[in-house]
């Protein structure tokens, strides 16, 4: 039997000014992420290099034991080189603010942010808090501290 989904509380933050942008979505039937749009009053513009903080103009509530995962779009990130500049983003399950996206302009040209623009996309994932085992030594595996390309390229 698969596990029931979460329900995710939504609050549109000024819904007067922002009933005009969608909340996040999925667009397809099969999609992972749901898409955030921006609630920008007007224009960003990102200059090559430049990092700026994007409203949503909503809020959630994740139940404890889940938290959103904020990613980069794929098709922005190819065709434009924005990205998220803490990818993935996380929303843990009491934060009750704004979603705010991080976006960076890793691309070599200005690129303009319209309000109602896809800039994100949230994932809902089940989290885990682990404890905590402080111990004299370690197990040795095949790798043991074979690090970053220990393996070859």
């Amino acid at each position: 039997m698969k596990d029931q989904p979460p329900t995710i509380q939504f609050l549109r933050l000024k819904p007067d000014l922002n009933a005009d942008i969608p909340l996040p979505r999925y667009m397809t039937p099969q999609s992972a992420g749901m898409d955030i749009c921006a609630a920008v009053e007007k224009e960003a513009i990102l200059e090559p290099g430049a990092i700026s903080l994007i409203p949503s103009g909503f809020a959630i509530a994740v139940p404890e034991g889940f938290e959103a995962q904020i990613r980069p779009r794929s098709g922005l990130a190819i065709k434009h080189g924005i990205g998220l500049i803490n990818s993935p983003g996380t929303i843990d399950s009491d934060y009750r603010g704004e979603i705010m996206i991080a976006v960076i302009n890793l691309g070599k040209n200005r690129y303009t942010i319209r309000r109602g623009d896809r800039i994100a996309q949230m994932i809902i994932q089940r989290v885990y808090q682990a404890r905590l085992n402080v111990v004299e030594h370690l197990d040795e595996t095949e790798r043991n501290t074979g690090g970053f390309g220990h393996t070859g390229l």
